[in-house]
């Protein structure tokens, strides 16, 4: 695991929330709204009429590519998760998850851990170099 991975964990979990609302608001979406012409032969003869409605291929497809997405995102960031998870010496892997899944600060970790921000760069840096 790359420093650069654990570090777009957080940017992936945002992009997840992106994808989901964005396919909660397809439906209801006036960009979705598609207008065509057919001919009408109610009276006879063929009569261009319009119709609008909603392109229901076009949602599935951006729904679909949208899903594909999140479900990508989540196995990575579910990697990442079981990469932090699995380390074994406790603080190392306090100081990753206080990183790399929860996003603070070097400094905000220490002064919650009660070590100095030296030890969790020195944690951070001994434990991707293995």
């Amino acid at each position: 695991m790359t420093r650069e991975l654990l570090e777009e964990y957080t940017y992936k979990k945002m992009e997840i929330c992106d994808l989901e609302n964005a396919v909660y608001a397809l439906n209801g979406n006036s960009a979705m709204i598609a207008r065509d012409t057919v001919l009408d032969y109610r009276k006879g003869y063929p009569a261009p009429t319009a119709v609008i409605g909603i392109d229901w291929e076009k949602v599935d497809r951006i729904e679909r590519q949208c899903e594909n997405r999140i479900a990508v995102l989540k196995r990575e960031c579910e990697e990442i998760e079981i990469f932090i998870e699995a380390i074994e010496d406790s603080l190392t892997r306090r100081i990753f998850r206080l990183h790399y899944i929860d996003g603070l600060p070097q400094s905000k970790i220490a002064k919650r851990l009660k070590v100095s921000q030296s030890v969790v760069s020195k944690k951070i840096t001994l434990f991707l170099r293995i």
